[in-house]
């Protein structure tokens, strides 16, 4: 049996809620797609779109997972950008590589205004967001950020602000400044993946909820086994991120969830968010394990932080945020928080986002670092070209060297917890 979805405020707020069919008996495909958040869909998207028939299986609701659980932000800081632009310096140049993983920081917002456009998804989408720093020190990485950008079409969005400046878009005494950036958007998550899988089933894609794959067998034409059903097909993606357990001998030690909380509070008065938060911006901090807050379409602060890095949850995310909440906004100590909840996100340990194959007509994409909005968008559309032919972007990304942990999962997410805490010490001493 599927999972409920989670009580959180953004299932309280869904505007249509997905019904899709338990998948039974045989079926035959072009290309099978497993998992049903970001990635899933918009990979089966792009695909329906060029003419394939694709059939989806999720084995909760659309969009249960970490696609339906986020901060709702959506910003051009691609995990593993730095690692990633030092790799791909020997194969392409540094000047080519710069271009390539430039044009990643900012496609997946071209994607999304493009899914939202048309097919009239209505996700609460709204634009603006500030990057604050969290200590004097982290000035100066900010204004290298801008700088980089001088040159580039973003860098109109752009704006370098002091810490009085930056008080005056955000109600803390928290921060020493922030890059304001008008580019980066923010949305209600949940929605925008239900939205998306409307738009596949418009195309002619064909949806499964409450499937659950229990086996992949590779071979010519490959086959996606449920508890009820298979799906034959000429190529398989697999993506399920950190809420699957498939082919553990091949991607084992490769990624490791990480649990992520968001509270959001009851709904704030006119004057409570015009001290706040007056610009209506989305904002995150400069720590390496950060905070990160926005308000909602009805006026409430959804505001999330930290990360337990053991892979297991925690015990009471109202209990663990609310001080790091009245920390940030003093002036709503003790307000009601309605909603608390968590999902799991995919951490890899150089943060490169991990695509590639099991098989030559099997493929999966996860490992995302918690920057999964904008970059499942693009790993959807590189994915989709890969399942068609257009290997070259796909070959960039399975050609990463990634670290593989031989431990069980639970040792290993013991090492990134410890990892986690080394840099976070190592944060605050500078």
């Amino acid at each position: 049996m599927s999972e409920p979805r989670c009580a959180s405020y953004y299932a309280a707020t869904i505007h249509e809620e997905a019904e899709y069919p338990r998948l039974e008996g045989e079926h035959r495909v072009d290309v099978a797609v497993i998992g049903g958040g970001f990635t899933g869909v918009n990979t089966a998207l792009e695909l329906a779109e060029r003419g394939y028939r694709v059939a989806l299986v999720e084995a909760n609701r659309i969009g249960w997972g970490a696609s339906g659980r986020n901060g709702g932000q959506v910003t051009g800081s691609l995990s593993g950008q730095d690692a990633m632009l030092k790799q791909l310096s020997g194969p392409l140049g540094r000047e080519a590589a710069e271009n390539f993983v430039w044009d990643l920081r900012w496609r997946g917002h071209r994607i999304l205004r493009q899914r939202v456009d048309k097919y009239a998804i209505a996700c609460d989408l709204k634009f603006g967001h500030l990057h604050a720093a969290y200590r004097p020190s982290h000035m100066a990485e900010l204004k290298r950020d801008v700088e980089a950008a001088q040159g580039h079409e973003i860098a109109q969005h752009l704006s370098l602000l002091d810490a009085d400046q930056t008080r005056e878009l955000v109600g803390t005494e928290l921060y020493h400044g922030a890059v304001h950036n008008d580019y980066n958007m923010h949305l209600h998550p949940l929605n925008l993946c239900l939205g998306e899988a409307r738009a596949l089933e418009d195309v002619g894609g064909l949806l499964f909820e409450d499937t659950r794959v229990t086996e992949i067998r590779h071979g010519a034409t490959p086959c996606v086994v449920t508890e009820r059903g298979q799906i034959h097909a000429d190529s398989v993606v697999l993506a399920g991120n950190a809420y699957h357990r498939l082919e553990r001998k091949a991607l084992k030690g490769k990624l490791f969830p990480a649990s992520l909380g968001i509270v959001t509070t009851a709904p704030l008065s006119r004057e409570q968010q015009a001290a706040i938060n007056p610009q209506d911006l989305a904002v995150y901090d400069t720590r390496f394990v950060l905070d990160y807050y926005r308000l909602t379409a009805d006026g409430r602060l959804l505001f999330g932080g930290g990360a337990n890095y053991s892979g297991q949850d925690s015990a009471d995310i109202g209990a663990e945020l609310r001080p790091r909440l009245e920390h940030t906004f003093p002036q709503l100590k003790g307000i009601a928080l309605d909603y608390q909840w968590q999902g799991k996100a995919g951490i890899v340990i150089n943060r490169i986002p991990q695509l590639g194959k099991l098989s030559p007509n099997v493929f999966y994409a996860q490992g995302y670092s918690g920057h999964g909005i904008a970059t499942s968008h693009i790993v959807g559309n590189i994915m989709a070209r890969a399942v068609s032919g257009q290997l070259e972007e796909f070959d960039l990304f399975a050609d990463m060297r990634h670290w593989r942990i031989p431990v069980s999962e639970r040792l290993g997410n013991g090492l990134l917890a410890a990892g986690m805490w080394y840099y976070q010490l190592r944060e605050k001493l500078r």
